[in-house]
């Protein structure tokens, strides 16, 4: 049975004094054309327009149309938020809803993913949003948090504070240092693209956590290669390995469904799949 929590409401950070939505569209997209490295010709060329209105749209010269807006974002690789920023910027109205995970809209999506997280057991998986809230997990995920106390598990369950918090599983974890800095390179390309500031600070909290033990690396000690870096965590008097694998939906229309990401644990070796299955029999 998976554990499901309500997604904690995010505004649009997008229509406050000083806010990108304020500077105008032409640097929003400027700025996005030159964090993917694009020229303007090439993006013009891509979004079948001319590099002389690029130059235009990004100096202000010329008002771009919204479908020129979600065309040009849509080469990008702009998330679905920030393509309502830039139709706002722009002065239209938001094409993409951001709906409650409680709404019943969503009712359809929610019993997906309960029966994707309950199928994947007795494996963990999970389901977080942007800023890395847990909206809902499976038995497996449980079993790692034995012995977490239980200021940690008040809702809402954040997995970022979980794995890193000295008194969370970060002690459990061998090999910590690698893992941790896995996990905070993977925080540091989403703020890239995501000028969250609530991701920002969820980021500069957990890279300040104490590293009270930082385990050994991965490779010491293991008996056969990995083919990609396991998180080591010791649990009933024994060493786990997983791997990780992070999906989210292809295509969505919803900024809530955007920023969702299912999170699935993979034994690493045999010894960690024969035991989680001895659990489940």
């Amino acid at each position: 049975m998976t554990t499901a929590l309500p997604a904690a409401p995010r505004s649009l950070r997008s229509d406050s004094p000083g806010s990108p939505a304020a500077r105008g569209v032409g640097p929003l997209l400027r700025g996005w054309r030159e964090r993917q490295r694009v020229s303007q010709l090439e993006l013009a060329l891509r979004a079948g327009s001319s590099a002389r209105h690029i130059s235009f749209v990004e100096t202000g010269r010329s008002r771009p149309s919204e479908e020129l807006i979600l065309r040009l974002a849509d080469h990008l690789d702009v998330p679905v938020r920030e393509r309502n920023a830039l139709l706002l910027a722009a002065g239209y109205a938001p094409r993409f809803p951001e709906t409650p995970m409680d709404d019943p809209a969503l009712d359809g999506l929610r019993e997906g993913l309960e029966r994707l997280l309950t199928g994947y057991e007795p494996y963990p998986a999970l389901v977080v949003d942007a800023t890395y809230d847990v909206i809902a997990a499976n038995r497996g995920i449980t079993m790692l948090l034995a012995g977490v106390p239980e200021h940690l598990l008040v809702p809402p369950l954040n997995a970022m504070r979980l794995i890193l918090h000295p008194e969370g599983v970060a002690p459990r974890i061998r090999n910590l240092r690698e893992w941790r800095g896995h996990l905070l390179e993977q925080m540091e390309r989403q703020i890239a693209l995501d000028r969250s500031p609530a991701l920002r600070d969820l980021y500069e909290e957990v890279a300040a956590y104490p590293v009270l033990n930082e385990g050994v690396p991965a490779a010491h000690g293991a008996t056969h290669p990995y083919f990609a870096l396991p998180m080591q965590v010791e649990h009933d008097g024994r060493v786990l390995s997983f791997v990780s694998s992070i999906s989210t939906f292809n295509t969505p229309m919803d900024v809530t469904v955007a920023e969702l990401a299912i999170e699935t644990f993979l034994p690493a070796d045999r010894a960690t799949s024969d035991y989680l299955r001895s659990l489940d029999s």
